[in-house]
């Protein structure tokens, strides 16, 4: 049993993903953000980062106590070493879905965040913050286009594996980013193709149980965009 502390947003979708294609029974923890669930005292015992998902595994391989996980890429990496799926056996697809699993959490969620964060929920309208985040989320799908133009069906070759689950969520607000898909020819198909997958329609329908709301309205904002050194506990 997992236990999932979650939020539909992103991050909290490349967990649930996984789940679902692997079959794996899960806890549903709903962690609001925008209300200020995060900072609660039980869940930063799991999330030190204040920041969702973040997970316990009830019965880890070694069969000893509970472990808890939080940061995104670092859960996908231990489920599919714990189940021994959506990770390529041979080394080098193994370091080539690494190497996508990193590009997405080092470059195009910060660069996608920052894009919906000057685009969308700035105060002030700043050009230059929205042309710059814009124009990198922009080269960063010009990146990922190249990469797939050689006819593969997934980043790892014809495998479906972590690496697509990471960068999948981030590619569905494309149009919240400015970004046209069929500008990317050989990312479109891709896109669609994980779409379709049932684990993906599975894991998109549970996030609407949880919320169907903005995460950020006026309210929220404060409590998502308002945090310091003195907001850590």
């Amino acid at each position: 049993m997992i236990d999932l502390y979650y939020w539909p947003t992103p991050n909290g979708h490349k967990v649930t993903l996984f789940l679902h294609e692997a079959k794996i029974e899960y806890q549903m923890n709903p962690v609001n953000i925008a209300s200020g669930e995060q900072f609660a005292s039980d869940f930063l015992k799991i999330a030190p980062n204040n920041r969702i998902p973040a997970i316990v595994d009830r019965a880890p391989v070694d069969a000893g106590a509970p472990i808890s996980v939080f940061e995104s890429g670092a859960i996908l990496l231990y489920l599919a070493d714990k189940t021994g799926q959506f990770m390529p056996q041979s080394s080098r697809a193994r370091v080539q879905c690494l190497e996508w699993l990193f590009w997405q959490m080092g470059g195009l969620g910060p660069m996608a965040g920052q894009n919906h964060h000057f685009v969308q929920y700035a105060p002030e309208r700043i050009t230059y913050a929205m042309d710059r985040y814009v124009n990198e989320t922009a080269r960063l799908y010009g990146v990922l286009n190249k990469h797939l133009s050689d006819g593969r069906d997934y980043i790892v070759g014809d495998q479906y594996t972590i690496s697509d689950m990471a960068i999948y969520p981030w590619i569905v607000p494309h149009k919240r980013q400015q970004q046209v898909l069929s500008d990317f020819p050989a990312l479109a198909p891709w896109f669609e193709r994980v779409a379709a997958r049932p684990a993906t329609q599975a894991a998109y329908a549970v996030g609407q149980t949880v919320s169907s709301q903005p995460t950020v309205n006026e309210s929220s904002k404060a409590i998502l965009f308002g945090q310091n050194a003195s907001t850590v506990k």
